[in-house]
């Protein structure tokens, strides 16, 4: 098992938490080539996107069929929507510890506030990276809530 997702097990296992990771040959980076290789609908992935408000990172957890509205999640900060801005490549590194395309929804390598989207709930499993862009994990809504302690609201872009 890679490292990366080695520590995604290890920080479910502190969570209390035992996750089933599956490994594909193929990558399963975005949410449509992740949801081919499962089997499942792209609305079940769950895409980690890293921002950075007020130059302090935010972690919105979105489903991949949506878009986000940085307006709402601006909002939903009490800040600007000028003042939230999606993280760069080495920002996501260094606030999640994790590549874009393996960033795992919990086990990052700063304190952040997390957002989980609303429309996410609808299922009965969700999937989401597990610390590398070819391996992904199922997992309730209800347990990746309580979990990453993430709040859940409306964050599709209209």
């Amino acid at each position: 098992m890679h490292p990366a997702t080695q520590r995604v097990v290890a920080a479910a296992a502190e969570r209390g938490l035992s996750i089933d990771v599956v490994e594909f040959a193929q990558s399963t980076r975005t949410a449509q080539a992740a949801a081919d290789a499962i089997g499942c609908d792209v609305a079940q992935i769950v895409k980690s996107l890293c921002f950075t408000a007020n130059d302090a990172p935010v972690m919105a957890l979105v489903s991949g069929a949506n878009m986000l509205d940085t307006k709402k999640l601006a909002g939903e900060l009490g800040i600007g929507r000028k003042k939230v801005k999606r993280a760069d490549a080495d920002q996501v590194r260094a606030a999640t510890g994790f590549a874009i395309g393996g960033v795992p929804p919990f086990g990052h390598a700063e304190q952040m506030i997390i957002f989980i989207d609303a429309d996410l709930m609808q299922f009965d499993e969700i999937w989401a990276a597990a610390g590398t862009p070819n391996t992904v994990f199922p997992i309730a809504p209800e347990v990746l809530c309580a979990i990453t302690e993430g709040k859940v609201i409306d964050l599709r872009s209209e």
